[in-house]
């Protein structure tokens, strides 16, 4: 597959960058994508969640009444789960979320996701982005011009740039990640992905 490459005036340089058929147009598998994107949103839970349960709640231990003779039902101390402010079942402890996955698996999750953002034709390759100084305008500009603006975005570069970051950190829905870093979930989660040509360079041979 073949894309244009434009400037960062939107202008069609006239040359054109080869994406990988073996990255950029398999047959998306629909489990790995699954697979990672649950694992991806796992990851990020804390895990903190707690509720206290009948041997943690503040209250007397005292029997409310006896056992039997009363004409009630048997019940035991205030801090029973069945009566209003008593401990909860069973309540969530805090946990680990986290779960491995295969790096193959990984691997065909962020190729296929890459082959579906192709086959939409959200992918647009830029030859180079870079700032002179650090500016929400100049990011700004640079949307309007490749015509993304106001589009979920992800810039991937081939390398950290500040100016860059510092640049689109104040724009909804921006982000920059490095090629080496994407994967499945920050693919899925876009409706345009701009590629810098260093950067399909490097995707290409993951």
């Amino acid at each position: 597959m073949e894309l244009a490459v434009y400037n960062k005036e939107g202008q069609d340089t006239g040359r054109r960058v080869v994406l990988n058929d073996e990255v950029f147009a398999i047959e998306p598998n629909e489990h790995a994508l699954y697979l990672d994107v649950k694992q991806y949103l796992a990851n990020q839970r804390q895990g903190t969640h707690k509720s206290k349960e009948r041997s943690e709640v503040s209250g007397s231990t005292r029997k409310l009444h006896k056992q039997k003779g009363g004409g009630g039902s048997r019940i035991g101390d205030i801090n029973s789960p069945v009566l209003v402010g008593g401990g909860r079942v069973f309540g969530p402890r805090p946990r680990d979320y986290r779960f491995k996955l295969n790096r193959k698996l990984k691997d065909l999750a962020r190729r296929s996701a890459l082959s579906l953002k192709a086959a939409a034709g959200q992918i647009v390759v830029v030859d180079e982005l870079n700032f002179e100084a650090p500016k929400t305008k100049n990011f700004v500009n640079f949307a309007k011009n490749l015509k993304v603006e106001g589009k979920k975005l992800l810039v991937v570069l081939s390398d950290k740039n500040n100016n860059v970051y510092l640049s689109m950190r104040n724009v909804p829905d921006a982000r920059m990640m490095r090629a080496t870093d994407i994967h499945a979930y920050a693919v899925l989660n876009t409706e345009a992905l701009v590629l810098t040509e260093a950067s399909v360079e490097i995707i290409n041979n993951l």
